[in-house]
C-alpha cells in the first residue's frame, strides 16, 4: 500500500499530526496557502459513515440502533464512548471503516497527484503515530504545544474539566514522545508570526527535498 501511495511520480506525502488541541489545522491551513493540498482524515471518516455507505450498515448491524442520532444519522461520540472502553470493540469498529477510509485516501491522493505530479500533499491524521502509519508518507510533520497548554486550550474549546481534559489526553501518545517521531516540529504555542515563519521555513526545505 504504501509504494502505491507515494507512487512513481515525484509527489511529496507530508504526515501533518500533533496533539489534541495543538493547532493542527491552523498549521494546515498555512501549508495550504503555501501551495500544499489538504488530504484531511478526519472528515474522510465522517464521509465513510454517512447513511447508506457500506460501513453504516456494517456498524448498526453490530452496535445496534442506540448508537443513532434522531434524524438516523451516526452519533460519533456515543459510539467513541463505547470503543473507548473497549479494545474489541474499536478493533471491530476499526474493520468496518479502516478499508473504505484507506480508498478514499487513496483515491484522492491519485487524483490530486494525476493533475500535479509534482504536488506536495499534506494528510492531517489526528492519530497518525497511534495508528502507526508512518510508514505511508515521505515525511512527517508534528504540530508542537506543552501538554499543560493542551489542557488548558481543550478545557476553554470544549468547555469540559481539567480531570476530563487530562484523560483525553491520557488516550493518546504524549506529545514530547511524539515529537521523537518527527521529520519537522512546529512549535504553535507562540503568535501566529512565529507559527508561520517555521511553516514557511518548513515549505521551503520540502520544495529542496523535492528537487534532489
Amino acid at each position: 500500500m504504501a509504494k502505491t501511495i507515494k507512487g512513481k511520480d515525484n509527489r511529496l506525502l507530508l504526515g501533518v499530526t500533533g496533539g489534541i488541541a495543538s493547532g493542527k489545522s491552523t498549521v494546515a491551513h498555512m501549508l495550504k496557502e503555501m501551495g500544499a493540498p489538504i488530504i484531511d482524515f478526519d472528515l474522510i471518516a465522517r464521509q465513510v459513515v454517512e447513511p447508506g455507505k457500506p460501513a453504516y450498515k456494517q456498524i448498526i448491524e453490530y452496535f445496534g440502533k442506540q448508537v443513532l442520532q434522531e434524524d438516523g444519522s451516526l452519533d460519533r461520540k456515543k459510539l467513541s464512548k463505547i470503543v473507548f472502553r473497549d479494545f474489541e470493540k474499536r478493533k471491530k469498529l476499526e474493520s468496518f471503516t479502516h478499508p473504505p477510509i484507506y480508498e478514499e485516501f487513496l483515491k484522492q491522493v491519485n487524483w490530486i497527484a494525476e493533475k500535479d505530479p509534482e504536488a506536495i500533499i499534506q494528510v492531517a491524521i489526528p492519530l497518525l503515530v497511534e495508528s502507526n502509519l508512518q510508514y505511508m508518507f515521505h515525511k512527517l510533520l508534528i504540530v508542537y504545544i506543552p501538554e499543560e497548554q493542551q489542557i488548558a486550550r481543550l478545557i476553554e474549546r470544549d468547555g469540559i474539566s481539567k480531570e476530563e481534559a487530562a484523560n483525553i489526553l491520557k488516550a493518546q501518545l504524549p506529545i514530547d514522545e511524539k515529537v521523537g517521531y518527527a521529520d519537522f516540529v512546529i512549535h504553535n504555542e507562540g503568535s501566529v508570526e512565529e507559527t508561520k515563519k517555521q511553516v514557511e521555513h518548513v515549505w521551503q526545505t520540502l520544495k529542496k527535498l523535492q528537487k534532489k
